[in-house]
């Protein structure tokens, strides 16, 4: 770097800028400093080696060899002897390779991210457990709700009183036997509880054929619909909070998911009804709405500023971790048995090869 600046017929700011170096970066580099003394003195107060010989020997005893040096130390302090600090146990322990956690610790794991993708109902499902409170103090039941990805739909509900792997293996396995689904077509994703990482539960899915997908641990947004879910679920108006008994809870989710599944104009689809979305009746609904604002365009144009609405369609495709765009970029033309990420990009990349052409044919008619 510092050979180009000196070289350039450019201004040294401009050379620097260039570079994207500051110029007391460029002067530096011409007188680069003199390497620091990195061999550290030797203190006035170290140990002498017979004192750190005396200091090992005595934790390589047998009396002291399976404790820690805090142990020695203040077993030694009690009987009058002071050999070293706790610390300069440790580090002539470390010195000599033998300072190391006592039983074998499981190194980090490593979760990949789960990237799921949806673009018609009964795809993918994702599910989750979830306590209600009820007045008696201290009790709980668990809410298990089970959501198709693409429509938001619930495609099941469930109260217990508790939460084990035979429960969600008869939730799970019977909301896949109400709808149906083809073996090797479906994807369950859930978090990593103990009933979603149950053997029976995994065996379940297996034999069903259905593929299994689970979040990172202590990743809360790696399901975020279901936790969603759960929110509007404990926030909606008239929910109490404390339900009296098993009961009233029924009862009361009940309405809720009757009202959620066939009402609710769902913000993350548009305004559309997770039943109509999942039921195929979406295109329909949309034509409906296009009439009205169609009408109210023709009535009073000058409210439009933005010209004629357009009703929205619910999202063509839903995903739980997307790629980023950067991610899967391709910056130069695909080679042979090379895939695209789409048509548009191979268009794109069509487009800037023909104005690389036609910059190469203006230099070269330049020289």
């Amino acid at each position: 770097m510092h050979t180009l600046i000196n070289q350039t017929p450019l201004p040294r700011v401009r050379a620097c800028e260039s570079l994207g170096v500051s110029r007391a970066t460029g002067y530096r580099l011409e007188q680069p400093a003199a390497p620091r003394h990195t061999v550290r003195n030797a203190s006035h107060r170290r140990l002498t080696e017979g004192q750190r010989k005396a200091i090992l020997d005595m934790l390589h005893s047998p009396r002291f060899c399976d404790q820690t040096p805090t142990h020695v130390y203040h077993t030694l302090l009690g009987e009058g002897v002071f050999l070293g600090s706790i610390r300069t146990m440790q580090r002539l322990l470390k010195a000599a390779g033998e300072s190391r956690d006592r039983r074998p610790i499981r190194p980090a794991q490593t979760h990949a991210v789960p990237r799921l993708q949806a673009c018609a109902p009964n795809q993918v499902w994702t599910w989750d457990i979830t306590k209600i409170a009820l007045s008696k103090r201290g009790s709980w039941l668990y809410l298990y709700v089970l959501i198709d990805l693409f429509s938001r739909y619930v495609v099941g509900w469930m109260l217990a009183e508790t939460e084990n792997s035979a429960l969600a293996c008869r939730f799970v396995g019977t909301c896949v036997a109400t709808q149906d689904i083809p073996a090797g077509s479906l994807t369950v994703h859930q978090d990593r509880g103990a009933p979603m990482t149950s053997k029976n539960f995994i065996d379940l899915l297996a034999e069903l054929k259905i593929d299994t997908s689970h979040s990172r641990p202590r990743v809360s947004n790696d399901n975020a619909f279901s936790e969603s879910h759960f929110k509007t679920f404990k926030t909606q108006a008239g929910y109490p909070g404390c339900f009296t008994d098993d009961r009233h809870a029924r009862l009361w989710c009940g309405d809720f998911f009757d009202w959620y599944n066939d009402e609710h104009q769902h913000s993350g689809l548009n305004g559309h009804i997770p039943a109509d979305v999942f039921h195929g009746r979406a295109e329909a609904v949309t034509a409906v709405k296009q009439s009205a604002l169609d009408a109210a365009y023709r009535n009073h144009p000058e409210r439009f500023v933005n010209g004629p609405p357009r009703a929205k369609t619910p999202p063509p495709l839903v995903s739980i971790n997307p790629l980023p765009k950067t991610v899967v970029a391709l910056p130069v033309k695909p080679r042979k048995n090379e895939i695209t990420r789409s048509p548009i990009d191979a268009d794109s990349l069509q487009s800037n090869e023909s104005s690389d052409q036609t910059i190469q044919g203006v230099e070269t008619t330049a020289n």
